[in-house]
């Protein structure tokens, strides 16, 4: 049996994995796969690569406790909105 293809939503939450390296060798090869035949998902990830050259690592001392609070707010909204879905 082969395993279930990604989902571009997928593909985009597992994006930092895939980039830092830290994805087992068979999710790896599903992440690989969908990026042969999305061309939309080839461009998100060549976007992130970009965007880490460019601003390169923050680590959690570089991010201000107000803009913490603001980027959790953001996700808590973006959450409740999926599961609305």
């Amino acid at each position: 049996m082969s395993a279930k293809a990604l989902t571009c939503q997928e593909l985009v939450e597992l994006v930092t994995e895939y980039l830092e390296d830290e994805m087992t060798p068979e999710a790896r090869g599903r992440f690989d796969a969908h990026l042969q035949g999305c061309e939309g998902c080839r461009r998100y990830v060549e976007q992130m690569r970009q965007t880490i050259a460019l601003t390169g690592r923050l680590t959690e001392r570089d991010v201000t406790p107000a803009a913490e609070q603001a980027l959790l707010e953001v996700f808590r909204d973006w959450k409740r909105g999926e599961s609305q879905s």
